[in-house]
């Protein structure tokens, strides 16, 4: 498997001349902003409507908690139905919850009420990135472009959550509190219908292979490598939400709210930038190594956010953390290709989506709560915790992110008794 990576990689360029990759991948970038649109902007209207950071980070947190236990679930409904089985209902029910939450913080309902709407809100939040990738593999199957196309994935992945906090800061504080919401809401009903209209590019839902009676309770959990990425993919989503949480109350200290979207921006533009380096290197280097690196260097750059005054070395900073950021994700979702047949990649990648969405929703709730409770800047303490309890479990277990052989391990672990039927 490591030897599928050279040095002649094709280029971000020949992969985007793919036939009808387009036909997926506006709508599906329009429809995946939303991910990184509704932490934020709950956080930012709740705490303007009820004067807490505690409490919006609680709401964000319960939908950050429904997002992560249902996206799994998401995404073996989509194996086994097809993408637009599922994406159509949902995108309904996303969008009427976001706007029923909205209508509630605005109408200064009780706490219970939010929470309520907050539930359906997560539960409901498209996977599109994971849909978007199980695409790619339909058109692609064992081309040296696979490789290249987990990569753009993940710099994507990046850029989303460069311009969702972007804008949804920007239209919170420049509009009205409630315009990050709203638009969310019209950017998931509008782009995941159409991406949801793309049928000639899905996958074939496996209800209609005749394998399917021998794949039918196949989980990607089993996997041990995979519960190994979603503990490291829960310390990064500690990093999203404790950044978010704590760059907001830091830039209100000060009296300039305005900054919060620079200073977040900064730190995606540097996971960003690094993702495009990373993905167009032929690395040499196995990914196991990489990820232990990566992780190493995130954690060392997260230790020095609580002790930043200033904007500006909280900028920097921030910027070095980002940098960290993509690496570790992208080789990540790398190692899914290793250790996981093609049959169980879409929920896999799901688990690891919603390992981000639930640190992420843990993150804020801590990190609200010390924002609220101890001294301004408190609060970057979770990405620090976040991620060196993750590197402890990584460096612990970072055998298991090994395959024991071409296929045998992975078929084992996903219940499969013979190597051919995974390869």
């Amino acid at each position: 498997m490591a030897s599928t990576v050279t040095e002649t990689r094709p280029g971000y360029g020949q992969l985007l001349r793919t036939p009808r990759a387009w036909t997926f991948l506006l709508p599906g970038f329009a429809a995946r902003q939303p991910f990184a649109m509704l932490t934020i902007s709950i956080v930012l209207l709740v705490q303007h409507t009820t004067g807490s950071y505690g409490a919006a980070g609680a709401v964000s947190a319960v939908t950050g908690v429904s997002m992560a236990l249902f996206a799994p679930f998401s995404g073996k409904l989509a194996d086994r139905f097809g993408q637009r089985a599922v994406l159509v209902p949902g995108v309904l029910v996303h969008s009427a919850s976001v706007i029923t939450l909205t209508v509630l913080a605005l109408s200064d309902a009780p706490l219970w009420a939010l929470f309520a709407a907050a539930v359906p809100a997560g539960a409901s939040t498209p996977q599109i990135g994971p849909m978007v990738r199980a695409r790619w593999g339909v058109k692609l199957q064992d081309s040296p472009l696979a490789t290249t196309a987990a990569a753009f994935e993940s710099v994507t992945d990046e850029l989303t959550f460069v311009l969702g906090p972007l804008v949804a800061t920007a239209l919170c504080t420049g509009v009205d509190p409630s315009a990050g919401l709203l638009t969310e809401a019209g950017l998931t009903l509008i782009g995941g219908l159409l991406f949801a209209a793309q049928k000639s590019t899905q996958p074939k839902p496996s209800s209609q292979n005749e394998d399917h009676a021998r794949v039918e309770h196949v989980s990607a959990l089993r996997v041990p490598g995979i519960r190994v990425l979603i503990v490291t993919f829960l310390g990064i989503g500690a990093v999203f939400g404790g950044m978010q949480v704590s760059l907001a109350a830091f830039t209100e200290s000060i009296g300039e709210p305005g900054l919060n979207g620079v200073l977040y921006g900064t730190f995606a533009a540097g996971n960003m930038l690094s993702g495009v380096v990373c993905g167009a290197i032929a690395w040499k280097v196995s990914p196991q190594r990489r990820l232990l690196v990566a992780y190493a260097a995130l954690t060392l750059m997260a230790s020095g956010l609580w002790a930043a005054h200033s904007a500006l070395l909280l900028a920097g900073l921030g910027l070095l953390v980002g940098v960290c950021i993509a690496p570790a994700l992208i080789t990540g979702y790398t190692l899914v290709d290793k250790l996981v047949p093609p049959t169980g990649r879409t929920e896999a990648f799901t688990w690891l989506t919603g390992a981000v969405a639930l640190g992420q929703a843990a993150a804020v709730t801590v990190a609200g709560q010390l924002e609220d409770r101890f001294w301004d800047g408190a609060g970057f303490l979770v990405p620090l915790g976040g991620t060196a309890l993750a590197l402890v479990v990584l460096v612990t277990l970072r055998s298991r992110l090994v395959p024991r052989g071409q296929g045998r391990t992975v078929a084992r672990g996903v219940g499969h008794r013979q190597p051919v039927a995974v390869d």
